[in-house]
């Protein structure tokens, strides 16, 4: 079954990424740029182009903010935990992994994905139960981003931690009770970031399987942050002590 999906840069992203879009639809009588350029990349592909009215594009979206363009996606296969460290020997990198725990909020996925392509991590791991799928919805809020992040449904996030674990990857999760500081822990080699939902965090077992804990600091009144925003600052903190662990290690050459 195809799923649908819609927003300009979601398209986008999707017909650059060849992520087996079977159909695209525009809007009758809506002028963009952005629109006009989908149109062209989707005939350089030979993805069929019909134009419809907007009611029909809201209609099968279930959201009239479609921004003029709605495409299907064919079903495809889910990347594996193999497939995500591929990416990383193909960027010749230590992996960088996010593993997400319970995050059903769609828009939370969705920002969540677009900070994991920005922080270039190689990947995600989702629990195929108590998660948000990758809906249209996740895909637009994504910008588009969801299309180049290799994404992995397991049946267990526990076991997986394991998996990564015994091919030498350290796990780290996101605690607002422990005791470390983001910051002060040393993220710079092979690693998996767990996030948790807000409110609820990680489950225990998932806690109890992570090497270490950390937590971001709270300064106001309110005592923890939106799961996308937390994600995104760790996936940032990973980044930057990578970039200056690169650095260093150019100079000492």
């Amino acid at each position: 079954m195809s799923e649908i999906i819609y927003g300009r840069n979601a398209v986008m992203e999707a017909l650059r990424a060849n992520d087996n879009i079977v159909e695209v639809l525009l809007a009758y009588g809506l002028e963009h740029q952005r629109l006009a350029a989908i149109k062209r990349l989707a005939k350089t592909q030979k993805v069929p182009v019909k134009v419809v009215s907007k009611t029909v594009l809201a209609d099968l979206a279930g959201d009239s903010k479609t921004q003029g363009v709605l495409a299907r996606v064919g079903d495809k296969d889910d990347a594996s935990l193999q497939d995500i460290q591929a990416q990383s020997r193909a960027r010749a990198e230590p992996p960088l992994i996010a593993l997400l725990d319970g995050i059903e909020d769609p828009h939370n996925l969705g920002a969540i994905l677009r900070s994991v392509d920005a922080a270039g991590f190689h990947g995600v791991v989702l629990p195929k139960k108590r998660s948000a799928g990758v809906t249209g919805t996740v895909v637009k809020t994504s910008a588009g981003a969801s299309a180049h992040v290799p994404i992995a449904r397991v049946a267990n996030l526990s076991n997986a931690i394991k998996e990564l674990k015994r091919d030498n990857i350290w796990v780290v999760g996101a605690d607002q009770d422990a005791p470390q500081d983001f910051t002060e822990a040393d993220l710079t080699g092979p690693l998996a970031v767990v996030v948790g939902a807000e409110g609820k965090g990680m489950h225990r077992l998932v806690r109890e399987n992570c090497d270490f804990l950390v937590r971001i600091p709270m300064h106001g009144r309110m005592n923890s942050l939106n799961a996308s925003v937390a994600a995104a600052l760790l996936f940032f903190e990973v980044r930057r002590q990578r970039s200056i662990s690169n650095r260093d290690a150019k100079k000492n050459r």
